[in-house]
């Protein structure tokens, strides 16, 4: 009777550690605790179909380990650290077409970088003319350091091309 009680405890065990690991891993992050709740599912299981608690706990170490190895791929592909490029950032070393004339005196200047237009000053303090093709070199706020593109570079018309 002593024994049964003992099963029933470690099966039930199991199943409240399994929902242990599993609520605490909706408050962290990296999948560990997921793994080791799904360790217990798998002991819980082998407890229910009878299995011993060696048994059971060779289930749930190779079923943790099973799950750690299959999840790390992706738990890597989500939690993988970089940085975002956003607004201006993402434009850095992109080349584009001037829409108005860069003045450095005057602080004008527009600038269309893909499909977008931008404010744009030059960064050597020369006029840039409408139809230049320059390239990104900087970001100042909302405004984009541009920079006339050398007339001997080979790949001009590409990319004049590729920033209309």
């Amino acid at each position: 009777m002593f024994t049964e009680n003992i099963d029933e405890l470690m099966r039930w065990g199991w199943v409240v550690l399994a929902v242990f690991f599993f609520l605490v891993e909706i408050f962290t992050a990296g999948f560990v605790l997921l793994c080791f709740g799904i360790g217990a599912l798998g002991a819980a299981l082998a407890a229910f179909l009878g299995a011993g608690v060696a048994w059971q706990l060779v289930v749930f170490i190779a079923a943790t380990i099973a799950a750690v190895v299959l999840a790390r791929p992706f738990a890597d592909r989500i939690s993988r650290p970089g940085v975002q490029q956003i607004a201006g950032d993402r434009m850095i070393g992109k080349w584009g077409v001037v829409l108005q004339t860069v003045d450095p005196m005057e602080g004008t200047g527009m600038v269309r970088v893909e499909s977008e237009r931008w404010r744009a000053e030059s960064t050597v303090n020369v006029q840039l003319e409408v139809g230049e093709v320059v390239r990104v070199v900087g970001v100042d706020g909302v405004r984009l350091q541009v920079e006339a593109t050398e007339s001997e570079e080979p790949n001009t018309d590409k990319q004049a091309e590729s920033a209309a």
